[in-house]
């Protein structure tokens, strides 16, 4: 029996709308962040204005992580969804009917921040749905599943679409009708998300007693489980940045060709949807503190082994091993974070948690860049699973004793 069938039969259908919802709106943005920049170099811009506009898909996520945290814990799911959503549409096809790279840098604000804070409100809904522990890690599992498979349809369909939708309206294969075409359709996908959702049944409010000071996010960090959480979390997204910038540079230094490079990372992404897909059937036997610190010291041997693989195949393993261990890790998180988090702050508790993700997802690539050129990209690597080795320390710390979880 799987894992979906063993969950009451309207909450599994309930999470499976919301994860097709989730994929479609993500996969909008996984689209568009690769035909922007394409556009961009087409354009004649430099290296340096795409790597802004890139930023600019995360660096709204940054700003507008806490205040959309909190606009989920006062509305609930629909109408934080709703909007944006609106935002996300609106985006997408600017881009598609003014082509030129101010919109660009606008349309990568708008999609990039109504990302960021339905995907807060979706997970805020599915966190408060889940009746124990147990059912916390399996729904997160489930849910982590869709931007890995958005990841994957969104920029092939952006990518087919460049290339084909351009000669068919009698034009050639990535001319400006082909671009149009891509974002037109980036700016439709939000549209199916809200088919999927808008039968989703609200959740009831969550009652503050009267006479009785409303929390607030920022006191969460005086809490030390709530501080190793985020410090963990952010580690560990630092490794999924410098394993998407490093290996690209191990392989042009080693003369590997594009293809193989892509292969290799394809693998990462492959065996990270993979271990999602297994975790909701043991979700029972894991614990979040265990399943983190193993991650983490995985990660760590094979950040110091992976600069001295020369072969693609040797890359490819290491590749797919550190796919397993870092695709176990979200669930694990987001599992930790409802249950050490106030009911009335799940929202902002995610919001603090995406702002920090998305901000090292902002300047990590700037200083790996700066570290690799240096004293190389290997001595990157390192550096970085070491301090993988050291925080590992904390994760263990997590476990409920340490953690204050019930």
């Amino acid at each position: 029996m799987s894992a979906a069938a063993s969950l009451p039969k309207t909450t599994s259908w309930a999470l499976a709308r919301l994860i097709c919802g989730q994929m479609c709106l993500h996969g909008a943005m996984a689209g568009s962040r690769m035909a922007a920049p394409l556009l961009a170099l087409q354009l004649g811009y430099g290296a340096l204005s795409v790597g802004s506009l890139l930023a600019l898909f995360s660096l709204m996520q940054v700003f507008l992580a806490i205040p959309s945290g909190r606009y989920a814990d006062r509305h609930g799911l629909k109408r934080p969804v709703g909007l944006a959503l609106l935002f996300a549409v609106t985006g997408a096809l600017l881009a598609a009917i003014w082509p030129r790279f101010e919109v660009l840098c606008l349309s990568a604000m708008c999609l990039g921040g109504a990302t960021g804070a339905a995907s807060i409100a979706l997970q805020r809904h599915v966190g408060r749905a889940a009746h124990d522990a147990t059912e916390l890690k399996r729904v997160f599992s489930w849910l982590a599943i869709g931007p890995a498979v958005s990841n994957f349809f969104g920029p092939v369909m952006a990518g087919l679409l460049i290339d084909h939708a351009g000669v068919w309206l009698g034009g050639s294969a990535a001319d400006t009708n082909g671009f149009r075409a891509a974002f037109m359709c980036m700016g439709l996908l939000p549209l199916l998300t809200w088919l999927w959702i808008r039968q989703t049944e609200e959740l009831p409010p969550v009652v503050h007693p009267a006479g009785v000071p409303k929390p607030e996010v920022w006191h969460l960090l005086r809490d030390p489980g709530m501080r190793r959480l985020l410090l963990v979390n952010w580690v560990l997204s630092s490794c999924w940045d410098v394993h998407t910038f490093v290996v690209p540079v191990l392989g042009h230094e080693r003369a590997f060709s594009a293809s193989v490079i892509g292969a290799i990372l394809g693998s990462f992404a492959i065996a990270a949807a993979c271990v999602r897909l297994a975790m909701p059937m043991l979700a029972a036997h894991l614990r979040e503190w265990v399943v983190v610190t193993c991650a983490m010291l995985v990660t760590s041997l094979l950040f110091g082994i992976y600069p001295l693989m020369h072969s693609p195949l040797s890359m490819g393993i290491c590749s797919v091993f550190l796919g397993l261990a870092l695709g176990s890790v979200q669930p694990m998180i987001m599992s930790t974070l409802h249950q050490i988090t106030p009911h009335a702050l799940h929202g902002q508790a995610l919001g603090l948690r995406l702002m920090s993700i998305n901000l090292s997802s902002v300047l990590m690539p700037l200083l790996f860049g700066t570290a690799g050129m240096v004293v190389g990209v290997s001595v990157v690597f390192w550096t970085v699973g070491a301090v993988v080795a050291l925080g590992s320390r904390a994760a263990w710390h997590l476990r409920p004793q340490a953690a204050g979880m019930p």
